[in-house]
């Protein structure tokens, strides 16, 4: 370990409070509602004007397509509305400034990055490679969302960050347009659906279906044997896995740091935790990103897959089968001998090899790793997806030891056997130096990935839950140092 350097830059990538996204602000209760909307209504044309033209004043130059977003979270509310007297346009939009707030999503923390390269290689210098970054920022509440960065490593090793807009933008949502019939049913098999209601459903629905014609089977089926106490909490679980699986869109001409993925459904509601992207190669050449992360819902972890090509469109889908648990997901970028492979953690403790020929189920595990030396006793974990080199299977790992420090280690595993381990540092590659032992959680240093660019292994790293920066090392140097594992 003597030898092996590695080497920290200078950029920080630090939590923003200027950043804000635009939310709706909706109370659940109808009837204050409908008296918000009142007041508003008894306003005089002067006073709605004058109003919605300080509100647009104060918060338009903040955001992207202003209006926009209040004419839509007027729509949320229009419901509630107890007058057929129409609307003026400048009414409307005051209605919607009462229903909608900012909220800064990276205000508290900026971690956990993941980095894989950019979809667009053009018109770059020669051995320089464009990179995607994703960040978990958080933000009032605790809750997690996904922001993105742009940057290049040069052939030299040297790092740029595009320096972010101070927009933040949301995609659009649509469910599942159509659901596969039979993985949708293992899955509520799974979930131990009530047996009785999830048989009647699916026999009313064809191998491919819609959401709406779930709704409707789910209706017909309610009216012809109206549903007991317990079949009624099947039928929402079954709703629930539905929009589980949902395609949210961005605006194209938005820049990646100018984009977000904030918690949309009710497993989501507390966070998006800690994704790991992987640039994943298939058998027929084509590429396609695959994030693997956990939904936080307050109570509940669920391993959950996010799916792009081109980071603008994004396929959110359940990860199933009783292998698909606990955190620390991470898929190899391409396929081991016909089937798909990931790194997972099933036990708080050690670090298992899965293999599935779906990639949205896995079902058994292989113990390939446990803590070994002091500094990872307690625990080990992966940082995100191996790289391929021609010794083997690269991978960066995590191990917690005493008093609950953080380190990030490496381990290279068999490139034709991968549940075979080879070799394994010894000693840290990264620990907490003093300046970043202070933050959120203390102690601590982590990531979600690591880019190779030529012999350089360019590490984005956390700083103790709160800021995020980059540290480098020689792809050579650092397999050579491998101890040995018989």
């Amino acid at each position: 370990m003597n030898k092996l350097v590695v080497t920290r830059l200078p950029q920080i990538l630090t939590p923003s409070i200027s950043r804000v996204l635009i939310r709706p602000f909706v109370t659940g209760d109808k009837n204050r509602q409908s008296r918000i909307i009142s007041r508003v209504c008894m306003m005089s044309d002067t006073e709605v004007r004058k109003t919605i033209d300080r509100v647009l004043s104060e918060f338009s130059w903040r955001h992207l397509d202003f209006k926009k977003h209040l004419l839509r979270h007027f729509a949320i509310v229009e419901p509630s509305i107890i007058t057929d007297h129409p609307l003026s346009d400048e009414s409307k939009l005051l209605i919607g400034a009462y229903f909608t707030h900012e909220y800064a999503l990276e205000s508290a923390a900026l971690f956990n990055p993941s980095i894989v390269p950019h979809p667009n290689q053009s018109d770059l210098p020669e051995g320089s490679t464009r990179f995607i970054l994703s960040l978990r920022a958080v933000g009032e509440g605790h809750i997690s969302s996904i922001v993105f960065r742009e940057g290049t490593i040069s052939a030299e090793g040297e790092v740029i960050i595009r320096k972010p807009t101070s927009y933040v933008t949301e995609p659009t949502q649509t469910p599942c347009q159509i659901y596969d019939k039979d993985l949708f049913n293992r899955k509520l098999t799974e979930l131990r659906i009530n047996r009785e209601i999830r048989i009647q459903i699916m026999k009313k629905l064809s191998d491919s279906f819609t959401l709406a014609e779930l709704t409707r089977a789910i209706e017909d089926d309610s009216s012809q044997n109206p549903p007991t106490i317990e079949q009624e909490e099947s039928i929402k679980t079954i709703l629930a896995l539905a929009y589980s699986n949902f395609t949210l869109v961005f605006d194209e001409t938005h820049l990646t740091s100018e984009k977000v993925l904030f918690p949309f459904t009710s497993s989501q509601e507390k966070g998006i935790e800690d994704v790991r992207f992987v640039m994943f190669i298939d058998d027929d050449g084509s590429c396609t990103y695959y994030g693997t992360y956990t939904a936080y819902d307050g109570h509940t972890i669920l391993p959950q897959l996010i799916e792009t090509k081109d980071f603008t469109s994004f396929k959110f889908l359940t990860l199933n089968g009783p292998a698909a648990q606990n955190k620390g997901m991470a898929l190899f970028p391409r396929k081991i001998n016909g089937q798909y492979v990931m790194i997972s953690r099933q036990d708080n403790e050690n670090l298992f090899l899965m293999y599935s020929d779906n990639i949205h189920f896995w079902f058994d595990a292989k113990m390939i790793l446990r803590p070994t030396f002091p500094w990872e006793f307690t625990q080990i974990g992966n940082c995100g997806s191996p790289i391929e080199t021609d010794e083997g299977w690269l991978v960066l790992s995590h191990g917690v030891g005493p008093m609950r420090k953080y380190c990030i280690g490496a381990f290279l595993l068999d490139k034709d056997d991968p549940s075979k381990l080879i070799g394994r540092l010894r000693e840290p590659l990264i620990e907490p130096k003093e300046n970043e032992r202070s933050g959120y959680v203390p102690n601590v240093v982590y990531t979600c990935g690591m880019l190779q660019a030529g012999d350089t292994i360019l590490i984005p790293y956390a700083m103790s839950d709160f800021s995020s920066s980059f540290a480098t090392v020689s792809l050579k140097k650092l397999l050579s140092a491998m101890e040995a594992v018989e």
